[in-house]
């Protein structure tokens, strides 16, 4: 099924904003990264505030549908949560790492706007619950702080990986975290 022009639209914004960039977020940009004519991203988004929402909401979408829990293998043991978190954060900073830098990007411009920066907070919150479910299904004593400790260390590897060193090898830290939790 071809991608509707509010779709391209989108996809582009998502691509423009984690290589260049908030700054280089325009209307006329995102319709030259996407192929289509001038003005049909303001069609769809009149202000640059609706096309930030539209954005947000994007981005949540896609990753609820290519992260859903029903969707995966159940994790079993210390040693699946390794290679869960593991795949998880090699997909983040491979094939999705344009998205995970205009996650980031996101995170800092709006941090300050409850209403357009609340949808990634929630987002968030979605994550951690699913995480805090596969941490308590695997044993790991204190499971809320735990998940947290696990989800930091994912966005500092991550943001490092993404970064600093894009050859960063995150399994033996991922690891180490998930053994030290879970006592082994």
């Amino acid at each position: 099924m071809p991608s509707t022009t509010r779709e391209r639209a989108l996809e582009a914004a998502v691509q423009l904003l984690g290589a260049e960039g908030v700054r280089a977020l325009t209307h006329a940009r995102v319709d030259e990264r996407a192929g289509l004519p001038p003005g049909s991203t303001s069609n769809w988004f009149r202000t640059r505030r609706a096309l930030l929402g539209g954005i947000v909401d994007w981005i949540a979408e896609h990753e609820r549908a290519e992260f859903d829990p029903a969707a995966m293998s159940a994790i079993e043991g210390v040693d699946g949560l390794i290679e869960g978190l593991c795949a998880v954060t090699e997909l983040q900073a491979g094939p999705f790492a344009a998205r995970t830098r205009a996650r980031y990007a996101l995170f800092l411009e709006l941090s300050d706007d409850p209403e357009l920066g609340e949808p990634l907070r929630r987002q968030r919150r979605e994550f951690e619950r699913w995480t805090e479910s596969i941490v308590t299904a695997v044993g790991i004593a204190e499971p809320v702080p735990a998940t947290r400790a696990l989800m930091a260390l994912g966005d500092g590897l991550l943001l490092h990986r993404l970064t600093v060193d894009p050859t960063l090898a995150m399994r033996p830290a991922i690891e180490r975290a998930v053994r030290a939790l879970a006592g082994s």
